[in-house]
């Protein structure tokens, strides 16, 4: 047999000039999640199942709102105080004794809660250049959230008005005291006035003239501390069940939970690509293997969807038929998948140019191998199948066709550069003539008769089936290998004649394609290219 000469290995490229390294574009990385989209989808629909089970589950919260209006406690309201200090409230400490322990203890002793969740749940704004307080309850219920934050509002005004009447009974106390002092010495100098002499009265009556003004002041003064009011403010704007708004973080939960599960579905399709690397393109192919391209065969789409293109097929056939001349034996290998519909595609693309193409298969796949060539053959234009007629069917009722609905085809065979010649029968009784075999074939055991009966007709050559044992030793044999992977018959077969890697796109593992391509590189195998087949997806 003649096939394509060795040296179909490209030569190594560290020695000359380095092959430039190739540009990952945007495109390569979104490569990887749209290849794993399954599992992508599988994380980012658990992702939004968990948040919307989250928001169904637990109960959403609304928030009430309460305004309180900080007045500072002065000895006369009625006085304009200008830039006076004592009209100025320090709202950081009101923030603070608002949120702080006593309002939050009231709080809770009233609504029968745990302190920390009081906490959690109140918070008090200060705005800017302003002496308000602005009280914000989270709960379960508006009902709940309604009692909440005007009990919270009420508890910080009691307990400001609590202290500054501690502090007011505090001055008041002082007073008392001063006053009472001052009332004795008073009751002292009036009995030293009344026993005095002439000479020591004046004194004692000018003594008890400046008591009497000091008690005067101080009964003054405290009159005026105990007229203060000590009301702290008032709740300008109590909550009010109109007023609750909800969390309304439901649909934003949703989306975050989805947004999450995407992300994570990419870092695991990207951290699962790097522990399982696939072939994804036809760069991937060409640095797994090293060999050159022969075709694409692309998967169809909608109708017939898991069939390959016819037109892809041809091509890839026409590339075969340019490296190889016959006799040829040609073995279609592949690492772990099953490449049979490409071979019968490539087997009925072959013999529609007038080929006698051999399909040999030893792993029990010949029924298959023969339907898929009977439908790819039904597919081929009339012109080429002689199966499909070529004038079409007279319509129904009789009506006789128009001259645009027939098309004169005529089938060219291709003419054999080897005619047949009649053989002389050497007996002119006989009626069946046998062809004799030779030595050759006596010793090998294989037989070059052709059995017609098993021949699928195609265009102008045929195709027919049998194990490569039984292989014809004319034509081109077309070998379904095994995977290779499970069974080392392809390569085997493969160092008789010529190799064609089948690659599938997103399927084919790249550990796997470099570990075929090294045995057929160590085993000497000539090696035409690799086909890169395609499913319907594109």
């Amino acid at each position: 047999m003649t096939d394509a000469s060795p040296g179909s290995w490209p030569a190594d490229a560290s020695g000359g000039g380095g092959v430039p390294a190739r540009t990952v574009t945007l495109t390569d990385l979104m490569r990887v999640p749209l290849h794993r989209i399954r599992l992508v989808a599988a994380v980012a629909a658990a992702g939004m199942v968990a948040a919307l089970g989250y928001v169904l589950l637990v109960p959403g919260t609304v928030t009430a709102s309460a305004v309180v209006a900080v007045r500072p406690v002065v000895t006369d309201a009625f006085t304009p105080s200008g830039a006076a200090a004592d009209r100025a409230v320090n709202m950081n400490v009101e923030s603070g004794i608002a949120s702080g322990t006593d309002v939050v203890q009231r709080l809770a002793e009233a609504n029968g809660q745990d302190q920390r969740d009081i906490r959690d749940a109140l918070d008090v704004e200060v705005p800017a250049g302003g002496q308000i307080l602005r009280f914000s309850y989270t709960a379960r219920s508006a009902e709940e959230a309604v009692k909440s934050v005007n009990a919270a509002a009420q508890a910080y005004l009691d307990v400001r008005r609590a202290m500054y009447e501690k502090q007011r009974e505090e001055m008041l106390r002082s007073y008392d005291e001063s006053i009472t002092k001052v009332a004795e010495q008073r009751t002292g100098l009036q009995k030293r006035v009344a026993n005095a002499r002439e000479g020591a009265l004046d004194a004692a009556l000018a003594e008890l003239a400046g008591v009497n003004n000091q008690l005067t002041q101080l009964n003054s003064a405290r009159t005026e501390i105990a007229a203060v009011d000590v009301n702290p403010g008032w709740v300008t704007q109590t909550a009010e069940r109109a007023l609750v708004t909800s969390g309304g973080q439901g649909l934003l939960y949703v989306l975050a939970g989805l947004l999450g599960g995407v992300l994570l579905g990419v870092v695991l399709a990207y951290a699962w690509e790097s522990m399982d690397r696939r072939v994804r393109s036809v760069n991937d192919g060409r640095d797994a293997t090293g060999l050159p391209l022969l075709g694409t065969v692309r998967g169809r789409r909608f109708r017939g969807r898991g069939q390959a293109v016819d037109a892809d097929i041809r091509y890839v056939a026409m590339a075969i038929a340019e490296r190889v001349r016959e006799p040829a034996r040609v073995a279609l290998l592949t690492t772990r998948e099953d490449q049979t519909a490409i071979t019968a595609g490539l087997a009925v693309a072959l013999a529609a140019t007038g080929r006698d193409v051999y399909v040999a298969d030893d792993s029990g796949r010949l029924d298959r191998l023969q339907a898929a060539v009977l439908a790819d053959r039904g597919r081929l234009p009339a012109a080429a199948n002689p199966a499909r007629p070529v004038v079409p069917m007279p319509r129904p009722g009789g009506a006789a066709p128009s001259v645009d609905d027939i098309t004169q085809q005529i089938n060219v065979r291709r003419p054999s550069p080897y005619p047949a010649t009649p053989r002389p029968q050497a007996d002119a009784d006989a009626t069946l003539t046998l062809p004799r075999l030779g030595a050759d074939a006596l010793a090998s055991g294989k037989s070059t008769v052709k059995d017609t009966s098993d021949e699928v007709v195609v265009g102008a050559g045929g195709v027919r089936f049998g194990t490569w044992r039984q292989r014809a030793a004319k034509g081109l044999v077309l070998f379904n290998a095994p995977p290779a992977e499970a069974d080392e018959r392809g390569v085997a077969a493969a160092r008789q004649g010529t190799a064609v890697v089948v690659v599938e796109q997103d399927r084919t593992g790249q550990d796997d394609l470099r570990r075929l391509a090294e045995r057929l590189r160590a085993a000497g195998v000539t090696t035409l290219g690799f086909v890169l087949t395609r499913s319907g997806r594109g």
